[in-house]
Order: structure tokens, then sequence, then C-alpha cells
């Protein structure tokens, strides 16, 4: 029975220590029992026959899974909270970055626009990696406690107070959220960084919108404003309700029409044309940010349409 011993021994190994004699006299009489049954069967057993029944209970790392589970990382109990957490700390650091990158990129003459989307992009990576690792490790301590049955879920909600059912996009996406609030605070940045930097600075400047484009921008703070407390009223409820869809509609309604505008609005740029020379000249430069004024202006409009015919169909 060399063999029997051999895989009593492998998955010994994949086992606590404190657990191993136990668990192998278990298995060894659990092989034993199938050994003779075999045998009565077909009588005198063969190295082949041994290794063929050892085959179909499993490899030996299987088994020993079995017979001690192995602990994930983050406890099943604390899996749903790490989740909304992570989702959380990630989202308001990409918020904050974008400020911070923003602000540098309209105050910088060193920092272009393709430095600006590795600043913003590669910057992020570094915090949302230190994000995650603090969280995780966080949550893997807490983990390595006893938790407390159904932790986060709370004891005392009632059924009745459920929201209804209904299709699945009703469930608003954190990510979703974020990119949106990110977007607001972006706009609000670019329109009224003049106020907080120096003539200097200004002169400097990366990128110079024209004096009619950042007056319409600057009528339009309200709306922006908007945006921002319509977002963080859906981080709330994190489910769209008819009033939620309705007032989501009118803000993507106005923020298409606005951009529209502006993409009709000539100037849309204040630049310095010696910075450009020989790389564009200024009517290429306009002519780029009137097209993607109108692709900007596309993606609200479709989303306006959309939670229309959401709208409803919600009841």
């Amino acid at each position: 029975m060399e063999l029997v011993k051999r895989y009593i021994a492998a998955v010994q190994r994949e086992l606590p220590e404190a657990k191993r004699d136990e668990i192998g006299r278990e298995l060894n009489a659990n092989i034993m029992d199938q050994l003779d049954m075999l045998a009565e069967q077909q009588g005198e057993l063969t190295d082949t026959d041994i290794a063929a029944v050892l085959k179909q209970m499993g490899h030996p790392r299987t088994v020993a899974q079995q017979f001690v589970p192995v602990q994930p990382l983050i406890n099943a109990s604390y899996m749903s909270l790490y989740k909304n957490t992570l989702f959380m700390v990630l989202g308001i650091l990409f918020v904050l970055h974008v400020i911070d990158v923003t602000t540098h990129w309209l105050s910088s003459a060193d920092m272009g626009l393709i430095g600006y989307g590795f600043a913003l992009f590669g910057g992020f990576i570094d915090d949302a990696c230190f994000g995650f690792t603090s969280i995780t490790l966080a949550y893997w301590l807490m983990s390595r406690q006893q938790p407390v049955a159904n932790s986060g879920c709370g004891s005392n909600w009632q059924p009745e107070k459920l929201p209804s059912a209904g299709p699945g996009w009703q469930h608003i996406k954190l990510q979703d959220i974020f990119t949106d609030l990110a977007s607001y605070i972006f706009l609000l940045v670019v329109i009224w960084y003049p106020l907080y930097m120096s003539a200097e600075q200004l002169a400097q400047s990366a990128l110079l919108l024209s004096s009619n484009v950042r007056l319409i921008l600057q009528y339009s703070t309200p709306l922006i404003v908007l945006g921002i407390v319509h977002s963080l009223w859906q981080l709330r409820q994190r489910l769209w309700s008819r009033s939620m869809l309705a007032t989501h509609v009118l803000l993507n309604a106005a923020i298409a029409v606005i951009a529209l505008y502006l993409a009709s609005t000539s100037p849309l740029l204040e630049l310095n044309t010696e910075r450009w020379l020989g790389v564009f000249n200024l009517q290429q430069l306009e002519r780029s940010a009137m097209i993607t004024l109108v692709i900007i202006a596309l993606i609200p409009a479709w989303e306006a349409l959309r939670d229309t015919l959401r709208l409803r169909k919600l009841k």
C-alpha cells in the first residue's frame, strides 16, 4: 500500500499541522474501505487498480481543501462592503486627482495636452495602487478576526422597505457617478481658473478659451453645480427614480444645447500662435475644437433620449 501512504502524505502536506494526523487517519480509513470493496469484487488489487481509485478521489491539494477550505483574502461577509469602499475611495481619489492635475496643467507652460493625459492617468494609477493596497490590507486584518454574522447587512432591515423590483439599468453604477462628478469638477476648474491665477501665470497658460466662450461657460456654472448635486444625489440613492431620471434628462439636454451653441461660436480659442507655429495653425485648432464640441454634445443628447425612453417605461 505504498501508493496510499504517499497519497495521504501528499494530502497532509497541504493541511495545517494541527490537523494532519486526524485527517490522515480519516482519509486512510476512507481509502481502505473503497479498496476493500473493490477487492471483494475483483480479487487481489494491483498498483494500477489502487492508482485508479486514488486518481478518482482527486488531486491531493483538492482533497485537502475539502477538509480545510482555503480562507479567502477578504472574508465573504465583508466582500460587499469591501467593494463599495474600494469604489468610493478610488472615485474620490480620481476626482481630487483631476482637480490637482488640471490646475497644474492650466498654470504651466511646460505641460502640453499629451503630458496632461499622462499625468492624469499615470498619476491616478499611483494613487489607485496606494488606495487599493491600503483598503485591502485593512479588510484583510478585519477578516483575520471573527466576523460578525451578516456584517454590514444590518439586523433591523425590513422587507417592506425594500425598493420595488425593476430593470437592471435602474441600479446606478459607482463608476458612472464618479465619472460624471469628475467631468463637472473639471469644467468648473477650466471655467474659473483665471480668477485665482496671476497675469504671469495666465500668459504662460497651456490653454486659453476666448472671452466669449469663457463668458458662456461662466453663465452655465449653475447648471454644472446642479450636475454635481445630481451626482451626489445618485451616490446617495443608487437607484433611478422618476424624479431623478427627469432631472437627468433636463440636465443632459441643457448640456447638449450649450455644447452645440459653443460649437457655433467663433472664436473658440485664444492662443499664442507663436507656440503652435509649425505644428498647427489657428484655423485647424478652431475646427478641431468645433468638431470636438459637436461630438461631446452627442453624448448627453443620447443620454437624454435614452433616459426619456426609460422614464416612459418606469412606473
